[in-house]
C-alpha cells in the first residue's frame, strides 16, 4: 500500500505543500477557514499520518520530555507526574515516564535511553549516584531539572519541599498536644535529601523545645522492616507514644502494624505522616498529615524545563525552589 505523503494531501486539497506544513504545525495566522477545512478533509479522506521522526529531525525537536521518578509507588511521584503531563499537554509536548526504583544503574540506563530517543529534556528525581552523568548533561547545556532532591556539587535547579519545616510542623503539633515521647521512622534510601532534611527538622524541633534526643526513638529502615522496627520501639522500657512517619510508604507500614496489633490511635499511639495519602481523610480515625504541594512542584518543574527547551526568557533562575508544607489536622493527633 502506497504511503500517503504531504504532497498528496496538498494536491488533494489544491494547496501548496508549505500550506499543509503550516496547517500541521498549527500556524493559522494567514490561513482562511475554507483552506483549513479542505486540508482537514484531505487528511481524513487520504488517511495521512505525519512522519513524526522526519518532522522532529527537521525541527530539531521531538516535542517530548522524559520523566524519571525514583519510586512510582510514592503518591508524591504520581501527583508530580500528573502535573507535568498536564503542563506538557497544554504546550503540545509528550511525556515518557520511567521508574528508576532508586537504582542508580537503572537510572543511568533510562537517561541514556531517553537521550538516544532525542527527548528534548528530562525531569529527574535523582538517585544522587550519577553525579558525573548529571554534570556532563549540564556541561552540554542539555535541559534538565531535578525534583524532590538536590545533589552535592551538581548545580541543576531543583524543586523540593521545605523538608525541615515539614518535620518540624509534625513534631511541634505532637508537643502542642501534650506528647513528650516522640519517635520518627523513615525508610532507608541512602542519604537522599528529603530523608536527611526531615530527620534534621525532627531533631531541631525537639531541641528547640528543650527535649532530649533519644537514639532509640529514631529508626531508618527498609520498607519491609518498618513493622519489625516499630515493634522494637514500642517494646522499649519507656516506649514512644507518638510517631512521625517520614513518608507515605512508611505511614502505610505503621498503619498495618497498628491494625495487626489492635492498637488504638491516638490513645495507644498518636501518628502524623509526612506526604499526603488519598485515604487520609476517611481512614478511621482521620490521619493528621503534613502535605506537600506535589502538583505545584510538578507544574513548576515542567514550566522551567519547557522554558529551557524553548529558550524562553524567564525570571531569574534559582538553584533551589522551596515549597511550603501544610499541616492538615485530623483525629490521629
Amino acid at each position: 500500500m502506497k504511503t500517503v505523503t504531504m504532497a498528496d494531501v496538498a494536491q488533494h486539497a489544491k494547496v501548496s505543500k508549505s500550506t499543509v506544513s503550516q496547517y500541521l504545525n498549527k500556524r493559522f495566522d494567514y490561513m482562511g477557514e475554507d483552506t483549513k477545512k479542505r486540508i482537514e478533509a484531505a487528511i481524513n479522506e487520504l488517511g495521512y499520518r505525519p512522519n513524526i521522526v522526519a518532522r522532529s529531525l527537521k525541527q530539531k525537536s521531538t516535542t517530548t520530555i522524559g520523566v524519571i521518578v525514583a519510586n512510582i509507588l510514592h503518591s508524591f511521584s504520581t501527583q508530580v507526574i500528573r502535573a507535568i503531563e498536564d503542563m506538557c499537554h497544554d504546550s503540545d509536548f509528550h511525556t515518557i515516564v520511567c521508574n528508576a526504583d532508586d537504582d542508580p544503574i537503572k537510572e543511568k540506563k533510562y537517561i541514556e535511553m531517553l537521550r538516544a530517543k532525542q527527548v528534548d529534556g528530562i525531569i529527574l528525581l535523582p538517585t544522587g549516584d550519577n553525579a558525573d552523568l548529571y554534570n556532563e548533561m549540564l556541561k552540554e547545556k542539555y535541559p534538565i531539572v531535578f525534583v524532590d532532591r538536590t545533589v552535592p556539587d551538581v548545580p541543576i535547579p531543583s524543586m523540593l519541599l521545605d523538608n525541615e519545616k515539614a518535620a518540624g510542623l509534625g513534631v511541634q503539633h505532637f508537643i502542642d498536644n501534650g506528647y513528650r515521647k516522640i519517635g520518627i521512622i523513615t525508610n532507608v534510601i541512602r542519604n537522599v535529601t528529603p530523608r536527611m532534611e526531615r530527620l534534621t527538622g525532627y531533631k531541631k524541633t525537639l531541641e528547640l523545645n528543650g527535649f532530649p534526643l533519644r537514639k532509640e526513638y529514631i529508626k531508618s529502615l527498609e520498607v519491609s522492616k518498618i513493622k519489625e522496627g516499630l515493634k522494637e520501639m514500642l517494646e522499649l522500657e519507656d516506649p514512644p507514644n507518638a510517631i512521625l512517619a517520614g513518608n507515605d510508604l512508611t505511614l502505610i507500614e505503621i498503619l498495618k502494624y497498628v491494625k495487626e496489633n489492635n492498637l488504638k490511635v491516638p490513645e495507644d499511639l498518636a501518628i502524623i505522616g509526612i506526604d499526603d495519602v488519598s485515604f487520609a481523610s476517611f481512614y478511621e480515625p482521620g490521619l493528621t498529615i503534613v502535605a506537600q504541594p506535589a502538583f505545584e512542584i510538578g507544574k513548576k518543574a515542567a514550566e522551567l524545563l519547557l522554558n529551557k527547551i524553548q529558550k524562553k526568557t524567564a525570571a531569574e533562575e534559582k538553584l533551589v525552589y522551596r515549597f511550603e508544607p501544610k499541616l492538615i489536622i485530623r483525629e490521629s493527633c
